[in-house]
């Protein structure tokens, strides 16, 4: 037991008394004999949950690092020089890149360049996820405005985006 000094202060005096005060043993028996079962109970509960929330921070920072290292990678592979493909074979003849799917291609290299998903990109274009996939495949024709919306969202200006795509254009008729 230690001695434990007490202020208390009545009307106008103030008095020094002398409290003991019991030290908790090594390793908190003492407390937890002082406690009703249902307070035993809410301890055991309360110490669960900071387990399951450790567990679980720890398991997000294990998929955050994971969601970084495959970026890295990926970043590491569109620095390498890239094998462009000229044409398209299908079916034995020979098909051109059309400008709705140069479109398309860029976009998507745009997006997942800055690591943006569909939904985050259509929400902030103001296009629908479904559309804004079949643009990217190149299967859906944007019109201007549309095009606008969503070279913004993407933090380029219209002409820029443009630019990107006559280059793409070029590179694959080369």
């Amino acid at each position: 037991m230690n001695d434990m000094d007490m202020m208390t202060f009545t009307e106008g005096q103030t008095e020094v008394k002398k409290v003991e005060v019991s030290t908790p043993s090594r390793n908190g028996t003492a407390r937890m004999r002082e406690l009703t079962p249902a307070q035993r109970r809410a301890v055991m509960f309360a110490q669960q949950q900071v387990l399951r929330a450790r567990a679980a921070k720890k398991a997000k920072d294990e998929r955050q690092a994971a969601l970084v290292r495959m970026w890295q990678e990926e970043d590491a592979e569109t620095t390498k020089p890239r094998t462009v493909i000229r044409k398209r074979e299908t079916m034995g003849e020979v098909k051109e890149v059309s400008l709705r799917e140069a479109i398309g291609h860029v976009l998507r290299d745009l997006r997942t360049h800055d690591h943006k998903t569909l939904r985050e990109v259509s929400e902030k274009a103001g296009v629908s996820l479904g559309y804004l996939s079949e643009v990217e495949r190149g299967q859906k024709e944007a019109s201007s405005e549309l095009l606008a919306s969503i070279s913004e969202s993407l933090g380029l200006s219209t002409s820029q985006m443009l630019r990107m795509v006559a280059d793409y254009l070029d590179s694959v008729d080369a």
